[in-house]
């Protein structure tokens, strides 16, 4: 059943890039990107470490704190990219959200027990 209008296949150029390596060149780039972008953001956090931010904001921890920003803006983009976070559905954000809300929660309950007075570990003289 051959219809009388059939045309011969086009011809194909064979020095052509196909659509597949040139959406895989996008990805190498990206991926390059982003490994260059760890290994400078790694580089910032050494370079915090040399740094007393306490005495420059007037404050404590202030080094701990601006090294988890960094840290968290890290696992950030390893998730989005090289676990390919980005392009998933709103139930696997819904679970990340809220696993998110509560590792927040402990972080912070662990933070107000160590600072506390009573229970803290700074004031435990027997």
């Amino acid at each position: 059943m051959s219809d009388s209008h059939d045309h011969p296949p086009a011809p194909v150029d064979p020095h052509a890039v196909p659509h597949d390596a040139h959406h895989a060149e996008m990805h190498v780039k990206l991926y390059v990107g982003i490994g260059v972008t760890l290994v400078a953001l790694t580089g910032f956090t050494v370079f915090l470490s040399y740094v007393n931010f306490d005495k420059i904001f007037g404050g404590h921890n202030w080094n701990m704190l601006i090294g988890m920003f960094v840290a968290t803006f890290k696992v950030c983009l390893v998730g989005a990219i090289f676990m390919h976070l980005k392009g998933e559905k709103p139930t696997v954000w819904r679970f990340l959200y809220f696993t998110a809300f509560f590792v927040l929660g402990l972080f912070l309950l662990t933070a107000f027990a160590i600072g506390d007075p009573i229970f803290g570990t700074s004031h435990n003289h027997h």
